[in-house]
């Protein structure tokens, strides 16, 4: 069998280029033009006949995404190729998982149908899921959430002497109390208060133990509120880390939570917060799919 073709969209270059070159696989850069009117142009890398393609597309910006990635799913196919498969290590519309209000749309299962007539499989890393509790509920292809607590658990072995871990609300207490536990460190789970799309406040913070770093441990970081809140109320003299997987720092948060912490995220997202690597862990992934 031909190895597999990986394709970067847009923005997605290097992490295209990262998992091929764990695979030993090849790659091709995707040509896209932006005519005056709006429409997307395309032109295709490479022969992918009787080959299995991966488009390498984070969903960070979906909307101005989805169609090219389209494109290049329905041209890969029309191309021959065997399989066509995707890897966004960042999945976006899974916020909206239930209707609130009248008429409201499940975005979240629409946007998962129009993927899956078009995909023969995904690969994503840590899905915010909340009501949904794993991807195959909403997804009819074969859909692989990567979990990327081994990552955040070496990064702060190796860069945090006596990390002190805390969870932004109690959604987060099982995967911050497994990294908790996979670095032996103390935690502790907020109770945060959302009163919109920026407005968060916290009940309070827990006493942060002498000699230790605060480690907020977050899934996303979209606004910052919820990060800047709880720096804000941490005790003076102390240097916090602020450790997501992904940073997706929308309308400045990045400069909303940055003074005097260090902010880390996975390189799930591309940014200057990106240094922990979790490609590995996607390659993985795929390579298990390819096995089935």
């Amino acid at each position: 069998m031909k190895p597999r073709f990986y394709i970067g969209l847009p923005g997605n270059e290097a992490m295209a280029a990262r998992l091929a070159a764990l695979e030993g696989a090849e790659t091709g850069l995707l040509n896209l033009h932006t005519f005056p009117d709006g429409e997307t142009g395309l032109r295709f890398p490479g022969d992918v006949a009787e080959r299995d393609v991966v488009l390498v597309c984070t969903m960070l910006q979906p909307n101005e995404k989805f169609l090219p990635l389209m494109f290049a799913a329905l041209e890969a196919r029309a191309r021959g190729a065997r399989q066509v498969g995707l890897v966004a290590p960042y999945l976006a519309y899974m916020r909206q998982d239930t209707s609130f209000h009248p008429g409201e749309a499940v975005t979240s299962r629409a946007f998962a149908q129009l993927l899956s007539q078009n995909l023969d499989w995904l690969v994503t890393v840590d899905p915010h899921l909340h009501r949904i509790h794993a991807l195959e509920e909403i997804y009819s292809i074969p859909a692989v959430a990567v979990h990327s607590g081994p990552a955040l658990t070496s990064w702060i072995g190796a860069n945090v002497s006596s990390p002190f871990l805390i969870g932004p609300d109690e959604e987060s207490r099982q995967w911050v109390g497994a990294v908790a536990a996979a670095c032996k460190a103390p935690f502790a789970v907020l109770h945060k208060n959302r009163a919109g799309d920026r407005q968060v406040s916290i009940d309070s913070i827990p006493a942060i133990p002498d000699g230790a770093t605060p480690v907020l441990l977050d899934d996303i970081i979209s606004s910052g509120s919820t990060a800047a809140e709880v720096l804000r109320r941490l005790p003076p003299g102390s240097v916090p880390v602020v450790l997501a997987i992904h940073g997706v720092f929308a309308g400045g948060a990045l400069n909303k939570v940055q003074g005097g912490a260090r902010i880390i995220t996975t390189n799930s997202i591309p940014g200057p917060a990106a240094q922990i690597d979790i490609a590995p862990l996607i390659a993985d992934a795929v390579r298990a799919l390819g096995t089935r």
